[in-house]
């Protein structure tokens, strides 16, 4: 059995517009696998987010999330080390 659908993560709902002739087409392509549109959907949006690349997602969060971007000062640096240093113990 696939891991994916015996593991309950938590989810999410989001209502979303679908095109007529891309719900009439889709709804066909999940009959004929045997399921229904809405977990055919699933199972093609979590296919997807497997299929990326942890570069490309990397290269979003720091075009979009500054505070990433902000190096440590010394002392900041220094500290740090020392938290973790304690942590490993």
């Amino acid at each position: 059995m696939d891991p994916i659908s015996t593991v309950r993560m938590p989810s999410h709902r989001k209502l979303i517009d679908i095109p007529e002739n891309v719900f009439q087409a889709l709804s066909i392509k999940a009959a004929a696998m045997g399921t229904n549109l809405k977990r055919y959907i699933e199972d093609m949006l979590v296919r997807e987010m497997e299929d990326m690349d942890d570069a490309e997602i990397y290269k979003y969060l720091v075009s979009t999330r500054p505070e990433g971007k902000v190096m440590l000062n010394a002392q900041e640096k220094e500290d740090f080390e020392k938290w973790l240093d304690a942590h490993r113990k």
